[in-house]
C-alpha cells in the first residue's frame, strides 16, 4: 500500500461536526415525533401502547382468558418489539388499566393497579396480573384479515403491525397526552355513543361544519363525574381550531350541615385537595371551616367531608372560593395534534379528524372485504376441483394408484390447476369418499352469494359506506355508555377577598420602640400596661377591625402593610416587623395607621413638613415597601392623623417649644406622596433644638388633649379658636406650664 493510499483511506466517514450535529438531532427529533409521542390518527395509539396490545393478543389474553403475569406481558414486549426499559413499558401498560385514567380502559388489570388518589401507587410487575378487555376487540378484531400493514421487528426476527385495524375512532375516545421535539399534544376523551353519531353524520353528510358535528360531540367526556364548565362557545372554538382549554370543576352537596365533595376533576388527587384546604386553614385563611375529613372507600372512591363552623355559613360562595384557589376545579389544555395518514404530525380541527378517520376506516374495510374476496374465490376454486374428483372418484383413484406422475396426469386428464390438483392429493381418501355433491354444490352456492356481495360492496361507495355505518353504529351499541362527564353552564369561580373570609372583630394593634407588633381583641385595651420585651416599650397604638389593613411606616418615609388579622395576638410580645417585612439597612419603624381605602390622614415629619393622604396611598404588596414621605435630614415622622372630615376638621400641630397651630383642613394639599407642604412654622435656627412634637385632626365636637408629662390639658374644639392662624404660621404659645408637650390625642 502506498502513502497515497494510506491518506485516502481513514476508514470512517468524515462530515463536518455542525453538520453531523444537525442530523443527529433531526433523526432523533423525527423519531420522538413519529415513534414516541404523538399517536397515529387511525388507531389513536403510540408504538409502545400498539405493541403491549399486540403482545397480550399473541399472548391469547383476550377479554375471557385467564390473566397472566404483568412481568410476562412486559418480558414479550421489550423482548420481541419495544427494546426498552421495563418500567416505562409497565407504567403505560397500567395506564390503560387504570379505570380513573381512561375513559374506556383497554386491559383489564389485576392487583394493585393504583388509585386515583395516588396514580404511581401500583404494585411490581411480578405481583400483577392483566388481560385485554372487551372493548380492545375494536383494535384487534380484524388485525389478521389483510387489513394492516406488517414491519420487522428492531432486530428482524419477527414482524409487527404498523397499525391497528381500529373500527371505532380511539383516538378521540380515550384521548393521549404527549411531548415531541418542538410540539406536543393534549387530546381529551370522549363519549364512544356521541362520537359515533358524530361519524354517522359525517358519513351522510360530507359537507358538515365543526358545529353540526358539535351538536353530537358535545365536549370532552372524562372518566369522573366532575363538571365540565366551559362555555359552548369556548367548546366550538376549541373543535374548531383543534386548541383551546377545558374547565372540570368538582361536584358537591349539602348533607345536613356538612358540605361533601362526591367528585374531582380528571387527576386530581383527594390527598392533594384535601392538603390545599388544610393549608388554607392553618393559615387562618378559611375561619367558616371547623373540619375537613376524608371518608373515600372502596364503595366511595371520592368522599371529602368539610365541616362548616355554623349552619350560616353560604356553601356555594364558600365552594366559589375553594374552586378558585385549590384543585376542586382544574383547566386542562386541548391540542389536536396528530400524526395524519400521510406520516405528519399536524394540528387538526374536529371535522379532519373524523373525515380522515373515515377515510382510514373506508380503506380497512376495503383491505378487508378485498381479503376476504381473495378467500372466497381460491375456496371455490379448489372446491370445483374437488366436485370433479368427487364424480369422477374411480378414475381419480387409478390415477392415483397407477401414475409415476399422479399429480401431471390429474391436470392433464380433468384440466385442473396446481392447486386443485394438490387439494385433491391431499385429501383423505375416507374423506373424499364421505363427500357428497349436495354439501359442495351448497357451499358453492353459499360463497358464489358472497363473492357477489363483496364484490357489489367494493363496487359501490354508497354500499360501503353503509357498512362503515352499520359497523359503527353496532360497537356503539354494544359497548356505548351514557355520558360521565355532564357539561354544565357556570360562570368561572372568584377567590373570596380575604376581608370577607375573616370575621370582622375589634381590634388595637400594638407597635413597640423596637419595633415589634402585635394585634389585642377589642378597642378597651390598655396598651401601655401589656408586657414588652426588657429595654422595649410602648411606641403607638390605633384601633381597627380584624378586617383591615395596617400600615407600618419606617423612618425613612417607606410604608408597608399587612391584613391585622395576620398579626400575632397580645399574649406575647408579638413578633419583630423585620421578620416581615425588609427595610433598609439602619431603617426603623417609627408609625402605624389603619383605616379603610378612603379614610384620609395628615402625614408630617419633625420638622414642620406634611400633607393629607388616602389610606390607600399607604399600602405595598412589596416586602421592601414604598417610598411615601420625603424626610429631610434629622427629621423624624410622626404618628400618622386620621382626619374625619375636609371641610369641617381643623389640623393642630404643636412644637416641643410649646407652639400650636390650628388651621382648616383644607388649607394642606392632598397627595399620593411627597414631602408636603409647611404645616407650622419653626425658624430656621431653631431646627436643632425646636421640632414638631404631633399632628392631630379635630372636628366639631371633639376635644383637643394635650399631654404633658402626668397632666392633660382639654382643649374644645372651640378653644382652639385662640390657636387659629394660617398654615405655616408660628401660632399661638401654650400657657405657662404646658410648653412641654408630649403629645396629642382627640376624643
Amino acid at each position: 500500500m502506498n502513502d497515497t493510499t494510506r491518506a485516502a483511506f481513514h476508514g470512517f466517514e468524515q462530515i463536518p461536526l455542525r453538520e453531523y450535529a444537525e442530523r443527529a438531532y433531526l433523526d432523533y427529533s423525527m423519531y420522538v415525533v413519529l415513534d414516541r409521542a404523538l399517536p397515529f390518527i387511525g388507531d389513536g395509539l403510540k408504538p409502545v401502547q400498539r405493541r403491549i396490545i399486540y403482545a397480550m393478543s399473541e399472548l391469547g389474553l383476550a377479554a375471557g382468558a385467564k390473566p397472566k403475569k404483568s412481568a410476562r406481558t412486559v418480558g414479550d414486549v421489550i423482548g420481541k418489539y419495544h427494546p426498552h426499559g421495563d418500567s416505562a413499558c409497565y407504567e403505560a401498560l397500567v395506564l390503560m388499566a387504570q379505570p380513573f385514567s381512561y375513559r374506556y380502559p383497554l386491559i383489564d388489570g389485576q392487583g394493585n393497579f393504583g388509585s386515583s388518589d395516588d396514580p404511581k401507587s401500583f404494585a411490581a410487575m411480578r405481583y400483577t396480573e392483566s388481560r385485554l378487555t372487551p372493548i380492545a376487540e375494536v383494535l384487534l378484531a380484524e388485525l389478521g384479515q389483510g387489513t394492516v400493514d406488517w414491519n420487522p421487528n428492531f432486530d428482524g426476527t419477527l414482524e409487527e403491525p404498523a397499525w391497528m385495524p381500529a373500527r371505532l375512532p380511539h383516538l378521540l375516545l380515550n384521548g393521549t397526552t404527549g411531548i415531541a421535539v418542538g410540539m406536543a399534544t393534549d387530546v381529551p376523551p370522549h363519549n364512544l355513543g356521541e362520537v359515533v353519531s358524530a361519524c354517522v353524520r359525517l358519513l351522510e353528510d360530507p359537507d358538515a361544519s365543526v358545529r353540526d358535528l358539535c351538536e353530537h360531540v358535545r365536549g370532552p367526556d372524562y372518566p369522573t363525574k366532575a363538571e365540565i364548565i366551559t362555555p359552548v362557545a369556548d367548546l366550538l372554538a376549541m373543535y374548531e381550531t383543534g386548541n383551546g382549554s377545558i374547565r372540570a370543576r368538582a361536584v358537591f352537596a349539602r348533607e345536613h350541615a356538612n358540605i361533601v365533595i362526591t367528585a374531582l376533576p380528571h387527576q386530581v388527587s383527594p390527598s392533594k385537595v384535601i392538603e390545599q384546604i388544610a393549608a388554607q386553614m392553618r393559615a387562618k385563611k378559611l375561619p367558616w371551616l371547623e373540619d375537613i375529613r376524608d371518608e373515600s372507600d372502596h364503595a366511595n372512591p371520592v368522599r371529602v367531608v368539610l365541616v362548616p363552623r355554623s349552619n350560616r355559613v353560604d356553601a356555594e360562595q364558600l365552594m366559589g372560593h375553594l374552586f378558585a384557589t385549590t384543585d376542586l376545579e382544574k383547566s386542562y389544555r386541548a391540542n389536536f395534534n396528530v400524526i395524519g395518514l400521510d406520516g405528519r404530525p399536524q394540528v387538526k380541527n374536529l371535522r379532519q379528524l373524523l373525515s380522515e378517520w373515515l377515510v382510514f376506516r373506508a380503506d380497512t374495510v376495503t383491505r378487508r372485504l378485498k381479503h376476504r374476496l381473495e378467500k372466497v374465490e381460491r375456496r371455490l376454486h379448489l372446491l370445483e376441483g374437488l366436485l370433479v374428483a368427487f364424480l369422477n372418484l374411480d378414475e381419480v383413484i387409478r390415477i392415483i394408484r397407477t401414475e409415476d406422475e399422479p399429480k401431471q396426469a390429474l391436470i392433464a386428464r380433468f384440466e385442473l390447476s396446481e392447486d386443485q390438483a394438490d387439494y385433491i392429493l391431499d385429501t383423505k381418501l375416507r374423506q373424499l369418499a364421505r363427500l357428497e355433491e349436495m354439501k359442495i354444490r351448497g357451499e358453492q352456492d353459499e360463497l358464489d352469494s358472497e363473492r357477489d356481495k363483496l364484490i357489489a360492496t367494493l363496487d359501490s361507495k354508497a354500499k360501503l359506506r353503509k357498512l362503515v355505518k352499520d359497523e359503527l353504529l353496532a360497537d356503539a351499541k354494544k359497548f356505548g355508555d351514557a355520558r360521565m362527564s355532564p357539561l354544565v353552564a357556570r360562570e368561572a369561580a372568584q377567590a373570596l377577598d380575604e376581608t370577607e373570609l375573616v370575621p370582622s372583630e375589634p381590634v388595637t394593634i400594638v407597635l413597640s420602640e423596637k419595633g415589634w407588633v402585635r394585634a389585642a381583641k377589642g378597642h378597651d385595651v390598655d396598651a401601655a400596661a401589656l408586657s414588652y420585651r426588657e429595654g422595649d416599650g410602648l411606641l403607638a397604638a390605633v384601633r381597627g377591625r380584624s378586617t383591615q389593613q395596617v400600615a407600618f411606616l419606617d423612618s425613612q418615609g417607606r410604608s408597608y402593610s399587612a391584613i391585622a388579622h395576620g398579626l400575632p395576638g397580645a399574649r406575647g410580645n408579638g413578633e419583630p416587623l423585620t421578620g416581615r417585612f425588609s427595610p433598609a439597612p439602619g431603617a426603623s419603624f417609627q408609625a402605624l395607621a389603619t383605616g379603610d381605602n378612603d379614610t384620609r390622614f395628615v402625614l408630617a415629619s419633625s420638622h414642620g413638613y406634611g400633607f393629607v393622604t388616602r389610606f390607600e396611598n399607604l399600602l405595598s404588596r412589596q416586602k421592601a415597601g414604598k417610598a411615601l414621605k420625603s424626610l429631610t435630614t434629622g427629621a423624624k415622622l410622626l404618628q400618622p392623623a386620621q382626619v374625619a372630615s375636609v371641610e369641617n376638621d381643623r389640623i393642630v400641630a404643636v412644637t416641643s417649644a410649646g407652639h400650636l397651630l390650628a388651621f382648616p383642613v383644607s388649607e394642606l394639599p392632598e397627595l399620593d406622596k411627597g414631602k408636603g407642604n409647611k404645616i407650622i412654622d419653626i425658624p430656621r435656627g431653631k431646627l436643632g433644638t425646636e421640632r414638631v412634637v404631633a399632628v392631630a385632626s379635630v372636628g366639631p365636637g371633639q376635644a383637643l388633649l394635650v399631654r404633658s408629662g402626668q397632666r392633660t390639658m382639654t382643649l374644645s374644639f372651640k378653644d382652639l379658636e385662640g390657636y387659629i392662624g394660617s398654615r405655616a404660621t408660628r401660632g399661638g404659645l401654650l400657657p405657662r406650664g404646658w410648653q412641654k408637650v408630649d403629645g396629642l390625642s382627640v376624643e
